[in-house]
């Protein structure tokens, strides 16, 4: 009985100093993205540790993967207990492991054009009424730079042309116009009094509105399957408001670069491109995500160095050190160059995951580093596509963000068509 009560006593103190060893406490500490792939479950214990901890794991949910056509099995959610000698339980939590996925890497270069949904307020204009003074008939209402344009006397706005004839003839018709709109995350309707402009013969109402936006970027990854593509690697904002684009419709088609400006500190380089006339491949662009712009992709379209689908490396098997990107820097050409993956934000969720120094004495001599249009070339370490550039150092060329592809995948590809 006194054995027992000493063994008691001394297995509680042996838990104790365990529990209060930082060593030990890295251990048995769960990632903080509880995603792992299949046969890959963390953490993992080698040596003495493996020998007097003991893991066991309950099926608590099966759930659909994110992974999409070429990936639809499902994925299991895990209770996982670690115990010590297979009796005391040290910490228990939940991870999801997921099937293996396959992509095709992107690199090639598009061309990007989308129409919001409404029209946009990029800037105030003053209004010349008939006796010379300058007036601002929407500002005054409460209408501010960065405002969506929704309906004009209940009649929907879709492009600065509707904007112009709804508000000119609410004005000719009745001196007001009722104008739906959307101020943050607020639907608000105002009325707004038109002012007859002696300047264009119309009744205005002193906005600059845009209804699209076009530029050069790149492609990432396409699912093999469903063609569904992810591209860009980051939100898509308003040049003038700096505000997310609602989308209404949009496509991405094939683009040549016939120029670099290279950059420098302080100022960003940027690829100079145009879109390709009879382009190979079109697709639409359904989301515009934090992490990029993502839809369907249909035409021929082929990355030369990857001939097949490759592993989606997930978080969790990023590593600093040494990857390849693919992008275009001439023409239509996709090439593949060297840099390296210096730091790893594990908690960050937006589309600034990794921060990747170019490396390659061409690129460098071609671009000065990472440049505007970019933004979306992949990035792949050790056979697997891990994920994207987004974003470049305004004040070090040479290095800039990129985003994890697993973000990408959990914001872009849709799950129930994935299934």
């Amino acid at each position: 009985m006194r054995i027992r009560r000493i063994f008691v006593l001394f297995s509680l103190m042996f838990c104790t100093f365990l529990c209060l060893n930082p060593s030990f406490q890295q251990l048995v500490e769960f990632p903080e993205q509880n995603l792992v792939q299949l046969n890959q479950t963390e953490p993992q214990f080698t040596g003495f540790w493996s020998k007097i901890v003991k893991e066991e794991k309950v099926i608590s949910n099966p759930t659909i993967s994110v992974s999409s056509g070429l990936n639809s099995d499902l994925s299991e959610k895990l209770d996982v207990v670690y115990k010590l000698f297979g009796i005391f339980p040290i910490r228990s939590g939940e991870i999801e492991v997921m099937s293996p996925m396959k992509l095709i890497p992107g690199g090639q270069s598009i061309g990007v054009s989308l129409q919001t949904k409404g029209v946009l307020v990029v800037g105030q204009a003053p209004v010349v009424d008939q006796n010379g003074r300058k007036v601002y008939p929407a500002k005054e209402a409460g209408i501010e730079v960065g405002d969506i344009l929704l309906k004009i006397d209940n009649q929907e706005v879709r492009t600065d042309q509707d904007v112009s004839n709804a508000v000119h003839l609410a004005g000719e018709q009745k001196g007001q116009a009722d104008v739906l709109f959307k101020h943050q995350d607020q639907i608000l309707e105002k009325v707004i009094k038109p002012v007859f402009c002696t300047e264009t013969g119309r009744y205005r109402m002193g906005l600059f509105v845009r209804d699209e936006a076009a530029g050069v970027g790149t492609l990432s990854f396409i699912d093999p399957i469903t063609k569904q593509y992810g591209a860009l690697g980051h939100v898509i904002t308003d040049a003038d408001t700096n505000q997310k684009i609602e989308v209404y419709n949009g496509k991405i088609m094939a683009s040549t670069i016939y120029a670099i400006e290279k950059g420098k500190r302080g100022h960003p380089g940027e690829k100079i491109g145009s879109f390709v006339t009879n382009s190979p491949f079109s697709g639409t662009i359904e989301k515009n995500t934090l992490t990029g712009i993502f839809g369907k992709i249909n035409g021929q379209i082929a990355n030369p160095f990857y001939k097949e689908p490759i592993p989606v490396g997930w978080e969790t098997e990023v590593k600093t050190g040494p990857a390849k990107i693919y992008t275009v820097i001439q023409g239509e050409k996709v090439e593949e160059f060297d840099v390296n993956i210096d730091r790893i934000m594990h908690n960050r969720t937006d589309s600034k995951n990794m921060i990747v120094r170019v490396t390659d004495p061409r690129l460098l001599e071609a671009t000065g580093g990472i440049i505007q249009g970019m933004s979306g070339s992949p990035i792949i370490q050790n056979g697997k596509i891990i994920g994207a550039i987004t974003h470049v150092f305004v004040n070090d060329s040479q290095r800039g963000y990129g985003v994890f592809i697993q973000n990408m995948i959990s914001e872009g590809i849709d799950r129930k068509q994935a299934a």
